[in-house]
């Protein structure tokens, strides 16, 4: 029998099946399964080696910077109080790499001093905070179906936090570089270091926030950006002998953490929820699906046969209806925050290109030959990843970070069971037994506390972007996390 060399298979072909209509440029169903179409060749030169710190970040140079990236106030915006900034970070001047921020102090002007720092990363590979965390999931605003009018969110995290959100790697979003290869030769390591050098140019910029308290926090492949880029931080901190950025904690969402548990929870999330057949399931429990693992013609098979059979649905929330009619309407819609509007991501891509927008929010100004997508047609080549993060997280608990990771229940993409298996392979010991949580008199999801700084949450009823689906809950998440504090039993 032949053998072919596959790193989850499954995940590529599954994912077909979500590719259900044809969203502005690259949707991030369509990023996520290009990149695992790549690593499941039989010969894949996607570097799966362990990650390590880069050595020599550079000095940064910000003075006078910070007041020329205050944006006055977004077209369509409602009145608001607090401060917003926008604009770019020079990572490389040699090549010409900048990265794109939009930053939003904390909604209470008389407290935002005292608040932490929150910085939001997007997955993909190649996926946008702006347009995803901050226009549809946590930011103080939605976008309208008119493609022009924003909304206030009243759940937005900025009312806990000053919230900063990061376009990247280069050719992320608004982020950009005047050299091609960057697109060529992007992937962990280098996104980590220049998300490391973001970080130190941008406090540098914004120096009032250099002994705030630091907390990293993100969904999806951001599983990989979070806990790398803590771990840079972790890194340099100690060879430094002083604190340069106060790390406090990470939250990951629905993350990719460790290729085998990944797969291994999707396989059994899609057959317990009637996605495909127990006799399927079966059949995949005996595939190899580990990292380099060898997977035989007959597992490959039943992969190709599998990703038609969900159908068209939402994969990203599996109950949740489709976006059937993208266009824009001269009228918005009734607009409310507890009802998500599946069509919200062709608002997003509207509002977003729009050139008064570009303007009042310092982006653009290179004028880019392609226009703004919610995830990147730029990169071209993912060169290496972590096939697991699970030792960034150990680390970070062995250092005092607090880590929470938690879990919409109705994400097929990266489902609940993914994460339990993958934190099981931590072996790490209970502290507080599973137990509901509450919000508003009603179970918010469900919550496990392990010794040294670890929990787990889930949340009842969110798909893989748990603040667009349940923003009351998402905010109670991120309130007693910045908190250290528990979930309300009741």
């Amino acid at each position: 029998m032949e053998i072919k060399k596959t790193q989850i298979l499954l995940l590529s072909a599954l994912l077909l099946s979500s590719l259900v209509l044809k969203t502005p440029g690259k949707s991030c169903s369509e990023a996520d399964y290009q990149f695992f179409k790549a690593k499941s060749k039989p010969v894949s030169n996607i570097d799966i080696s362990h990650f390590t710190a880069f050595k020599k970040p550079p000095e940064p140079i910000q003075e006078g910077l910070k007041e020329k990236d205050i944006i006055h106030k977004l077209p369509g915006q409602p009145p608001v109080s607090f401060k917003q900034y926008g604009g770019y970070i020079t990572i490389n001047a040699t090549v010409g790499r900048a990265l794109y921020y939009y930053f939003t102090e904390a909604q209470d002007t008389m407290v935002a001093k005292d608040l932490p720092l929150l910085l939001w990363l997007a997955g993909g590979p190649g996926c946008s905070s702006l347009g995803i965390g901050a226009m549809q999931e946590l930011g103080p605003f939605r976008v309208g179906s008119d493609g022009k009018t924003l909304y206030k969110n009243q759940y937005a995290w900025n009312h806990v936090a000053n919230v900063l959100f990061l376009e990247s790697p280069a050719g992320v979003g608004f982020s950009y570089s005047n050299t091609t290869s960057d697109f060529m030769k992007v992937g962990d390591r280098k996104t980590a270091a220049d998300n490391y050098i973001f970080i130190l140019n941008w406090l540098e910029r914004f120096p009032e926030y250099k002994n705030r308290d630091f907390y990293i926090a993100g969904e999806s492949y951001a599983g990989h950006y979070v806990p790398q880029l803590a771990h840079n931080i972790v890194y340099h901190n100690k060879k430094a002998n002083r604190t340069i950025i106060n790390l406090k904690g990470i939250l990951v969402g629905n993350a990719l953490i460790n290729d085998e548990t990944d797969t291994l929870g999707l396989i059994d999330y899609f057959a317990s929820h009637a996605l495909i057949s127990s006799e399927s399931s079966r059949k995949l429990h005996n595939c190899n699906f580990s990292s380099n693992a060898e997977t035989s013609d007959e597992c490959h098979d039943i992969v190709k046969k599998l990703k038609n059979v969900a159908g068209n649905i939402n994969i990203y929330n599996i109950y949740y209806p489709l976006c059937l009619d993208g266009n824009l309407t001269s009228i918005p819609k009734r607009f409310s925050i507890m009802e998500f509007d599946p069509c919200t991501v062709y608002y997003v891509y509207s509002y977003l290109n729009l050139p008064v927008v570009q303007e009042a929010i310092h982006a653009n100004v290179t004028k880019l030959y392609y226009d703004w997508q919610p995830c990147s047609e730029v990169l071209k080549h993912w060169e290496d990843r972590s096939s697991t993060v699970l030792p960034f997280i150990q680390e970070l608990m062995e250092n005092g970070v607090r880590v929470w990771i938690f879990s919409g229940d109705v994400d097929g993409r990266m489902p609940v069971t993914s994460t339990q298996y993958s934190i099981e392979v931590m072996n790490v010991t209970t502290l507080n037994p599973w137990h509901a949580w509450y919000r508003d008199g009603e179970v918010g999801g469900y919550v496990q506390e392990y010794r040294d700084n670890l929990t787990f949450v889930t949340v009842r009823g969110a798909g893989h972007e748990v603040p667009s689906y349940k923003p009351d809950r998402a905010l109670s998440l991120v309130s007693n996390f910045i908190a250290g504090t528990p979930l309300p039993k009741q």
